[in-house]
């Protein structure tokens, strides 16, 4: 260091240079936290009211109107502003009011932003208006665990990743215990209004929530959350509602990062398969929106595969007479085999490393998968339903569990799983491997779903690739292609004639750019009994060092890293994209809970459009809900929204998968969509899925059907 800038040591640590450098707060952060995001037009206006619209019609289940009378007649409601309200409207909107919010499971980039747009609306129209976060989310609202929000702590948060402001938990407020709990909670706070930001579990006990408590003039609004993007909403003609949950863009672009920057690792070390996993337990939209993202060589879309059918095994059934129902659905095996197929195709051309993108509830579509998980989801929630110990305590070790499952098959436990589980069950789950035995009978979650997160699926498929890798590479099948100037370099620098081995050597010599060693040279062995048979070597004779490097290229190392992304993108800064979103979602909260509403989901048309387009909206919430099994019974529940394989982004993604692969000699055609940035103006401004499903929104003619 210059001597005219040497700092004291006992003066180092209140240098301004490094104070600033150990801050906990960046300049990046610091622009995050002062920023404002826009609001939609009509949050402009002296306060709004809501409209009906009466053009979105839904198909209602009768359990649903059962369960939830008070709220099942709910419609769309538009927010609309206006200046010049009348006084009733303006008394309404401005009175002061308690209004209680609670995060609920896990995290989603955006979160904050639904506090800060609730509390800037709810203080403009009355600055008395108090607002409460429930903290370790609905354990908040059960244990009366809350704090009041000021501006300063929600000022801290703006535009920040995480729930940490107030925190969030998975507790389900699933049982009257609960349900009183929480019920004398609000009215202890006399709350006027319940927020719950969550996803379709979280929706689903607002909507409850709302019935329990509507004589009590205490009104519960819902806000879809969920980095899986499987709250999409459409009317029962298909009008889309809710296209994307929030969360959604700031993972799929945090994941589609560190995913890109793989596919530059893979090119560069040209020695890896990366198979990534990402979140997603029962869509691929993650999947799907990061193919978009990255253009990685290969992707699995759960809901493809689950709609595969092998026509090959039908033509062939059909002509000896029967039918062959296992060819509906994709199987393990010839997952295995696809994912092999392209392995190999790529090595041919000298790229024995790549990208596979797993979605992580993919085994879900798998046909016998599926089978086991329902039957063992069976068997395990009727197990703790009539026992007083729960099944996985009851049984720790794999080993009781299996001998459980056997005991069902000889009959000699005698409940109402001994009908579920048969022989032949027992010995197809005894076919597969040990660990995923042990992942399929493991613990489920709060809400009786299976924990795909917890099974390495990458794993399962890794096992059976390599295996068949192996198989395919002692046929001589599987090897990696030369390239004819790199052969003709070696050869020629070892003093041999390209010209002369060709012929010997590779089955396409002369056909194509990238030489294919013969497929019975599988061995140095074989390699010289093939030069021996030409006359090109003697018996006693070793293989010419050129020829022998030229061998050892072709031979294939499987080499394979696994990735798992979940947690990192979930918990990262939140895009524009998603900030702008959850502030007005926020806005929208309050604007539903000013004009009375209960029982609605806040939402915004339109957000396939530029922003001046979008229109902030509330969802009726019963009218969305059907009965699903869980935990063994039916319950009723909000529906989760899968990938529709005949959507235009899945489309997109299937029309260029081969180019995406790459297996020619040409480059590779990954796609590097760069860091979420704050700052600068290329950040892009919404999913990808989202602008192309836009561009295919399709109507259905309406049915007869109890409609809302």
């Amino acid at each position: 260091m210059p001597e005219n800038t040497t700092v004291r040591l006992d003066k180092l640590f209140d240098h301004p240079a490094v104070i600033d450098a150990v801050a906990d707060e960046n300049l990046e952060l610091k622009e995050r936290v002062a920023y404002r995001p826009p609001v939609c037009e009509v949050f402009n206006r002296t306060c709004t009211t809501l409209q009906t619209e009466p053009q979105y019609q839904f198909e209602i289940d009768k359990e649903a109107r059962r369960q939830l009378s008070h709220i099942i007649g709910n419609t769309v409601q538009r927010v609309a502003g206006t200046d010049d309200p009348d006084e009733a409207v303006r008394a309404g909107y401005t009175k002061a009011r308690n209004i209680g919010i609670v995060f609920s499971g896990g995290p989603a980039p955006g979160g904050h932003n639904v506090i800060a747009g609730l509390f800037d609306a709810a203080k403009k129209a009355n600055p008395a208006t108090r607002v409460f976060g429930f903290l370790m989310g609905p354990d908040g609202i059960i244990d009366a665990d809350y704090m009041e929000l000021t501006a300063p702590l929600v000022d801290r948060y703006r535009n920040v990743g995480g729930f940490t402001m107030i925190r969030t938990g998975r507790t389900k407020i699933d049982n009257q215990k609960k349900m009183s709990l929480s019920r004398e909670t609000c009215k202890r706070l006399d709350l006027d209004a319940l927020v719950v930001v969550g996803g379709d579990d979280s929706n689903t006990n607002a909507a409850f929530l709302a019935q329990e408590m509507f004589n009590d003039d205490i009104q519960v609004i819902g806000v879809p959350k969920t980095i899986d993007g499987d709250i999409q909403v459409r009317d029962a003609c298909g009008q889309v509602l809710c296209a994307m949950s929030f969360g959604f863009h700031t993972a799929a672009r945090a994941f589609s990062q560190a995913i890109a920057n793989l596919c530059t690792d893979s090119s560069s070390d040209v020695k890896y398969w990366h198979v990534c996993k990402v979140m997603g337990r029962v869509a691929s939209h993650l999947a799907l929106e990061v193919a978009l993202q990255t253009h990685a060589n290969m992707t699995l879309v759960g809901e493809d595969l689950a709609d595969y059918v092998d026509y090959d095994r039908l033509e062939k059934a059909e002509k000896e007479g029967q039918v062959d129902y296992t060819a509906y659905g994709m199987t393990l095996r010839h997952l295995s085999r696809v994912i092999c197929d392209a392995i190999m195709d790529r090595a041919a051309v000298g790229k024995n490393y790549g990208v596979l993108v797993v979605p992580e509830g993919v085994l879900e579509f798998i046909n016998e998968i599926q089978v086991f998980i329902i039957k063992l989801n069976t068997i395990i929630g009727n197990y703790n339903k009539v026992h007083d110990r729960d099944f996985h305590t009851a049984f720790p070790a794999l080993d009781d569990k299996l001998e459980y499952l056997r005991r069902l098959v000889r009959g000699i436990r005698k409940d109402v799983s001994y009908n579920v589980w048969n022989a032949r069950d027992d010995e197809l789950f005894n076919d597969i491997p040990e660990f995923f035995q042990e992942g399929l009978l493991t613990e489920r979650d709060s809400h009786g779903n299976f924990q795909f997160s917890q099974v390495e699926t990458e794993k399962v498929l890794l096992d059976l690739v390599k295996d068949y890798l192996g198989i395919l590479k002692e046929k001589g099948r599987y090897k990696i292609g030369i390239e004819e100037g790199q052969y003709a370099k070696i050869m020629q620098t070892g003093g041999l004639d390209p010209e002369m081995y060709g012929p010997i050597l590779f089955d396409n010599w002369k056909q194509a750019r990238y030489l294919m060693i013969k497929k019975m040279i599988i061995s140095k062995k074989t390699l010289k009994a093939a030069l021996v048979k030409d006359g090109f070597l003697g018996e006693e004779d070793a293989i010419p060092a050129p020829i022998e490097k030229i061998y050892e290229l072709s031979v294939p190392k499987f080499k394979t890293q696994t990735h798992f992304y979940g947690y990192d993108g979930r918990g990262s800064d939140p895009t524009r994209f998603d900030c702008i979103y959850t502030y007005n979602l926020g806005r929208t909260v309050f604007s539903l809970i000013a004009n009375g509403a209960t029982g609605q989901m806040a939402a915004i048309l339109n957000l396939e459009q530029d922003f001046h387009n979008w229109r902030p909206i509330g969802i009726p919430i019963a009218p969305l809900m059907h009965l699903e099994e869980r935990k063994g019974r039916l319950e009723l529940v909000l529906e989760k929204s899968i990938v529709d394989v005949n959507a235009p982004a899945f489309r997109v993604v299937k029309a260029f998968r081969e180019k995406w692969l790459a297996a020619s000699p040409d480059g590779d055609h990954y796609r590097h969509p760069g860091p979420i940035r704050f700052t600068g103006t290329s950040e892009e401004d919404r999913p990808i899925t989202l602008l192309l499903n836009a561009l295919g929104g399709h109507m259905c003619a309406p049915e007869e059907s109890e409609s809302a």
